[in-house]
């Protein structure tokens, strides 16, 4: 469980809104959920967790050894999550459970809709049936929208759509959650809000086939990582920036800001967006170990030029990344490099030093 003294010191965050809360994460052992759940236990929440058992070792979840209540088992289990959420009452939940990775949709498609689009249909029809459920984030993709290389970014209200099988299923996904708002959730006093972010990177991330961990992997082997497309631009962010959205807006969701429950995009700040090269760049200068070729590129469609607009976030939420690229590149780096010749997990450390510059920023949720 989690330890109510971890704010000590630390002054208090999104109105202390999480402290003694009972919070639900799906997805838990994660790359993302992993650093979700250290951030809600340091505010002193009690974080239950529903995940899968982690794929790759190493791994975040196990490295940060958190004391959570938590269950191993599939979203897509309706019967099991029903009753898991039923026995635990949560009263805030952040769903992140999903098949996150967009080359593996086109070997396993039926996986990826049944995992990301029914998988939340579970979520969602258990949660509605629970009365200590208030507030519920789900957590999608920029890749929900339908792609024309639109250089200023994606809106909420632009067309949802995709190529690859994932992409379409967090499309799908966010269809999911508007009809559950509508139908149920809304007559229910339950806010339901959906995020979409940007490309996360950060420490911890050991998914296959996506290019800060192929690079890590690459380094462990004393080989050059191999690169597709080298000139493709991504709205790459430290995965502590795109957490921050997420906890405002799940404030916001627990106050019963009702004009809240809505789709909204978290990402860098419009025109610092970057392609892979960039973080290649920057990931060799913190750690020169780490050297890359281009390869030659395959059949399959990947898109040249991806990015989402957040002016939404930042208007109505006051939300702002607190670190830019130079500063998330940087910090992941030097978290992995810490790792493999020091073999110490820098996470607490880092998260501490995100929110002293939150705090000299003065965002709004310090």
């Amino acid at each position: 469980m989690a330890d109510n003294s971890s704010m000590e010191g630390l002054g208090v965050m999104f109105a202390d809104i999480y402290r003694n809360k009972k919070v639900l994460v799906t997805g838990h052992t994660g790359f993302k959920g992993s650093w979700l759940t250290f951030w809600l236990s340091k505010m002193g929440a009690d974080v239950y967790g529903i995940a899968l058992q982690p794929d790759t070792d190493p791994n975040h979840w196990a490295l940060l050894n958190l004391d959570i209540q938590q269950k191993l088992t599939d979203i897509r289990d309706y019967q099991t999550i029903s009753k898991i959420i039923s026995d635990w009452q949560p009263e805030i939940v952040f769903h992140l459970a999903a098949q996150p990775i967009v080359r593996l949709s086109y070997n396993e498609p039926v996986e990826t809709w049944s995992t990301n689009v029914m998988g939340t249909v579970n979520l969602l029809e258990a949660c509605r049936h629970v009365a200590s459920v208030r507030a519920i984030l789900v957590i999608t993709s920029d890749k929900c929208y339908e792609n024309h290389e639109k250089e200023d970014g994606y809106t909420e209200s632009d067309r949802l759509g995709g190529h690859d099988p994932y992409s379409a299923s967090k499309a799908a996904t966010e269809l999911v959650v508007d009809s559950y708002r509508k139908s149920y959730f809304e007559q229910q006093e339950v806010l339901l809000a959906s995020a979409r972010a940007g490309n996360v990177i950060g420490g911890g991330d050991w998914s296959i086939d996506r290019l800060i961990p192929d690079a890590v992997r690459s380094v462990a082997k004393k080989i050059p990582l191999e690169v597709r497309s080298p000139e493709s631009s991504r709205p790459w962010q430290h995965v502590l920036d795109s957490l921050s959205g997420y906890l405002l807006l799940g404030q916001k969701l627990s106050e019963r800001e009702h004009a809240f429950a809505q789709a909204w995009n978290f990402g860098p700040v419009s025109g610092q967006f970057a392609t892979v090269s960039d973080v290649l760049e920057s990931i060799h200068a913190h750690w020169p170990a780490f050297t890359w070729h281009i390869a030659k590129r395959d059949a399959q469609h990947e898109t040249i030029c991806l990015g989402i607009n957040s002016d939404k976030a930042r208007k109505h939420l006051d939300w702002k990344p607190v670190w830019d690229f130079n500063k998330a590149t940087e910090t992941t780096a030097l978290w992995y490099r810490k790792l493999a010749e020091d073999g110490r997990v820098d996470t607490a450390k880092q998260w501490q030093h995100y929110i002293d510059d939150a705090n000299k920023a003065g965002v709004c949720w310090s």
